[in-house]
């Protein structure tokens, strides 16, 4: 993952401060967590894992899941 993250980021483009990398980084990784299809939650993204997840056992979970995702507006 950092290889991917670095790739994406560092090695790509130029920032003139650290809050632009930052920013950029939040933005990839949401990014990620909501598209990327991983073989050891078997073929599922990140949020799709913590969905089912949470709607197997909602005692582990403080709030659903399903309704802290970003869209447009937020």
């Amino acid at each position: 993952m950092n290889r991917t993250i670095k790739d994406a980021t560092v090695n790509r483009y130029y920032y003139e401060t650290g809050d632009e990398l930052q920013k950029h980084l939040d933005i990839f990784i949401a990014a990620y967590n909501f598209a990327k299809r991983l073989k050891t939650i078997r073929g599922l993204t990140p949020y799709e894992f913590i969905v089912k997840s949470w709607a197997e056992n909602p005692d582990l979970f403080h709030f659903d899941p399903s309704h802290l995702n970003l869209g447009l507006y937020t």
